[in-house]
């Protein structure tokens, strides 16, 4: 090693390294302090929160003498002036600072600014550690509904206004309010908890829409009758009520309409350029991730859908000056579109059924027709727009060509027409300013209504499956190691409901790509670190390492672009050849030699700015010390012999080739390499001249671009779900219905094999029926067995054999013994018979398990669900349907249940 390769490993440390600084106790910066290893070395040091811990609330007979001077000292002396750390909250979430403490001398009357803000700052920790957060709250449910609203009453109030208590008159900043808005959305996730769903659900109801304009609440219960009729109800209702119980309704119905309020204030106050409050944009983007939450469930969707759209959350946010802030904004226009995606999500909102994309294209033209039919008639200036054709209107550019030569009078009378924005009382040369809406805001906001929107599927359909540089060191998407949960990310949710199977796939498909981005980038740092790139005194790049999984780009050529298939405007194959001069050990060649078709590399474009003198930071972005400028994936198409063509797999032995020279033909993504040259065409580099570095990885971790395929087609063939599995599988109604004894239609003949050993067997493994037999001659009696069972719920009551027989007695069973037909001579032909006998309980659930329906086996032994696989595929491989059974086996010991092995198997049999 030359003495310049040897100056050069200082720079090249990892990031692991801070962990090896941390073990050793050098003092690190605060980006790199907020990390879990922190709170765990917090602890060890005598920390003054423990010693009060120890004081008050470590043992029961502790609890009784009560301070509220201790829940005041420990918020303002240690979380508030810490700037909240995550040590100090994982320290007091340690000592039980809330089990111990504050719930359990909670008092409404009595909370002070400091007890609500560490309610909320316990539960928040219980959520990020993933402990359950609301069971200490379920003896006290009066109590928790009190907390509730004063979480409401502190989130609805100005960051001037004083909020008034019993013990004193104080007010919350925003910094407090972004930790009262995430136990908020802790709240909104957590709707499978009766305590906080009853607290949720007032909030998100119907009656939510006294907030709306009154034109628009009527277009809206114009197209349900059924709501009409509620809504008449809630009406009548509330002509009843006293002063108090109606001042108390309005608080609940107005919340989320005056919380959408206070962010746009809040929004409002983020200037375009210049300094901005740090605090504000944090409290932004956790507001987005709130309504992100609520659009994403149903049961909170159902009725804030309309008063998201009534109050034109989604064009406010994109006119706002944070959103074209540099780089303040990248998070916040992340998160916006995300609720912009949920906002117009290709579903029913009040029945919940997935719409088709027909079904929204059909919706859309009626909506334009209808516009351009009051156009004519009202507005002779739009004529043209009232004549032309949908398709030739309906685009953003087209929209704003008609629509930006309009007068602010002619806007909004045509917004009002569409129920956008209340009408004009008075003309519009007696408002005052502040009464009118500029012109900007009506334009962009006839184009958000009246654009055509994009089909998800087209768009999933369009997207590049291979991680590129953008997203590979955006920790907004793909946060490091290290990431302390302070602020929120641009990432799809895992709840335990979802919108539809579409939605379900599409979150699974985001976050598993996300997944294996992060381990592409930790394979990427590592072999760039090793290859040591740096700039020459000539300006030149050059590498002063090697990498056994990284071996600089000696050519490479796209060599073929295939026209696209029709309907699309992609290639339909993109080819290139990679040349490398692999100048290294042998054992380092075969492993190159040894790549597959199919194996999936990287291609990188790296131009170091750094000499071999200067430090690499390991505080700063990894890629722009480095100098990675492209990332792209390929698929290895196969290694080209010596006259360029591809050597194909087989048996035969592969062709040894000469000298180091070893050139790959390789797949491109066409969908990224249809927007590179998109890109080229607007005036930018060709990234493809400038790739240098060529990346492999292990076979084993390398399979992600096939899943993630598997999930796209997944997504544009029609799922076939059952009925009594489709709303279970998104998280809702009830899952006891999903057992076979709820399901009707169900198998009432069935065969069931060798499952019993005799006759005698059969007759004890259903106590509770009448077992008889077809045949009375007891030495006929014998295994395999068909039963006909009269308790399911078919109308298959009849035997198969008796057409016109009567019908089989209730909670009876027919059972009818066969003949397995010879198989051979010899004693290996003859299937294995089951020796063991089953128990009731254990017949019972292979015969769930043949049903359908959902059944969970627990066993000590593997008998009773090798059984069932043996009789789901000797029952629905008759059938010829397609059949994927799989099985989870627990292994339980008695002991203390505790598990000890889960093992899965899967069966598939074809008929």
């Amino acid at each position: 090693m030359s003495w310049q390769t040897k100056g050069t490993l200082s720079r090249f440390r990892p990031r692991t390294h801070i962990k090896k600084r941390q073990r050793r106790g050098s003092k690190l910066d605060d980006d790199e302090t907020h990390g879990p290893s922190e709170a765990a070395t917090y602890l060890t040091q005598g920390d003054p929160l423990l010693l009060l811990a120890d004081r008050h609330w470590a043992l029961p007979s502790q609890q009784q003498n009560f301070d509220v001077e201790v829940v005041e000292n420990v918020y303002k002396h240690h979380l508030r002036a810490s700037k909240f750390s995550p040590a100090k909250t994982q320290a007091l979430e340690f000592s039980q600072y809330l089990e111990h403490y504050l719930w359990p001398n909670f008092s409404p009357g009595q909370a002070s600014l400091a007890y609500v803000m560490s309610l909320a700052i316990m539960v928040n920790e219980k959520f990020r550690e993933r402990i359950p957060a609301w069971q200490v709250f379920k003896d006290r449910p009066t109590d928790f509904a009190a907390y509730f609203d004063l979480v409401m009453d502190a989130m609805i109030s100005d960051e001037d206004d004083q909020v008034s208590t019993i013990s004193q008159v104080t007010h919350y900043s925003l910094h407090e309010k972004s930790f009262l808005l995430l136990f908020l959305i802790n709240c909104f996730n957590s709707l499978e908890e009766d305590l906080v769903r009853e607290q949720v659900q007032r909030l998100c109801s119907l009656p939510m829409w006294t907030c709306l304009l009154p034109s628009r609440r009527e277009q809206e219960l114009k197209t349900n009758v059924k709501l009409k009729k509620y809504w008449t109800v809630i009406e009548k209702r509330d002509s009843k009520v006293n002063v108090e119980i109606k001042k108390r309704s309005q608080k609940e119905r107005q919340f989320l309409f005056n919380l959408i309020s206070k962010f746009f204030n809040i929004l409002e106050g983020i200037p375009l350029k210049g300094k901005c409050n740090k605090h504000a944009i944090q409290f932004c983007e956790r507001f987005l991730e709130f309504i992100t939450d609520l659009e994403a469930q149903l049961p909170t969707r159902r009725f804030f859908n309309v008063l998201l759209d009534d109050s034109h959350f989604v064009v406010k946010c994109k006119m706002s000056g944070l959103a074209q802030r540099v780089p303040e904004g990248h998070l916040f226009n992340q998160l916006l579109e995300r609720v912009t995606f949920y906002a117009g999500f290709e579903i029913s909102d009040h029945s919940g059924v997935a719409l088709t994309e027909s079904q929204m294209l059909e919706e859309h033209y009626h909506k334009i027709t209808a516009l351009q039919k009051a156009c004519f008639s009202l507005f002779p200036e739009l004529r043209q727009f009232a004549m032309s054709h949908v398709a030739g209107i309906d685009r953003q550019q087209s929209l704003l060509k008609y629509l930006k030569p309009l007068s602010n009078e002619t806007l909004h009378e045509l917004a009002a027409y569409l129920n956008l924005v209340p009408k004009r009382q008075q003309p519009m040369e007696t408002e005052s300013d502040e009464d009118q809406i500029d012109n900007s805001l009506l334009v962009e906001l006839l184009v958000y209504h009246c654009q055509r929107r994009s089909s998800q599927l087209e768009k999933i359909n369009d997207m590049p499956l291979y991680p590129t540089d953008e997203v590979i060191w955006d920790e907004n998407v793909v946060p490091t190691e290290y990431y302390s949960w302070e602020g929120c990310l641009a990432l799809p949710k895992l709840n335990l409901q979802f919108l539809t199977l579409h939605d379900y796939l599409l979150r699974n498909l985001k976050l598993f790509q996300l997944e294996s981005t992060y381990e592409i980038r930790l394979d990427i740092e590592d072999a760039v670190m090793r290859l040591k790139p740096w700039v020459t005194p000539e300006g030149n790049s050059d590498f002063a390492g090697w990498a056994r999984m990284a071996q600089p780009i000696t050519n490479f050529a796209v060599v073929e672009v295939a026209k696209p298939y029709l309907g699309e405007n992609r290639p339909s194959r993109v080819r290139a050849d990679v040349t490398l001069s692999l100048e290294v050990p042998d054992y380092v060649k075969q492993e190159w030699e040894a790549l597959r078709k199919h194996d999936v590399c990287l291609l990188m474009a790296i131009q170091p700015k750094m000499s071999l003198d200067e430090k690499y930071n390991t505080s700063q972005n990894f890629a722009s010390q480095v100098g990675i400028t492209c990332v792209r994936g390929c698929e290895v198409e196969g290694l080209l012999d010596e006259d360029g063509k591809v050597i194909e797999e087989g048996p035969e032995p592969k062709p040894r080739l000469q000298g180091n020279q070893r050139t790959w033909r390789v797949w491109l993504d066409t969908n990224q390499y249809q927007k590179d040259m998109q890109a080229i065409v607007q005036g930018n580099e060709d990234i493809y001249e400038s790739l240098n570095v060529f990346m492999r990885r292990k076979p084993k971790e390398n399979n992600f671009k096939a899943v993630l395929e598997t999930i796209r087609s997944l997504m544009n063939t029609d799922c076939v779900v059952p009925d009594w599995l489709h709303d279970i599988f998104l998280g809702y109604g009830n899952p006891a219905a999903a057992h076979y004894s709820q399901i009707a239609d169900q198998e009432c003949s069935m065969d069931w094999v060798d499952t019993f050993v005799s006759y005698q067997h059969l007759v004890d493994s259903f106590p509770n029926h009448t077992v008889t037999c077809a045949v009375d001659d007891p030495n006929e009696q014998i295994a395999p067995f068909r039963l006909t069972f009269s308790d399911q719920k078919s109308n298959k009551r009849r035997h198969p054999d008796e057409e016109g027989g009567s019908p089989i007695p209730n909670n009876s069973i027919l059972v009818e013994p066969y003949t397995i037909p010879n198989r051979g001579p010899y004693p290996y032909n003859q299937p294995r018979r089951n020796t063991v006998p089953f128990t009731p309980t254990q017949v019972e659930a292979i015969r769930s398990g043949m049903q359908r329906g959902l059944t969970m086996v627990t066993t000590l032994v593997h008998t009773i669900t090798n059984s069932l696989i043996s009789q789901c595929y000797n029952e629905f491989s008759l059938n010829g349907y397609l059949t994927i059974a799989t099985i989870s086996i627990i292994r339980i010991f008695s002991v203390g249940n505790y598990v000890d092995e889960i093992t899965t198997c899967e069966v598939l049999s074809c008929g």
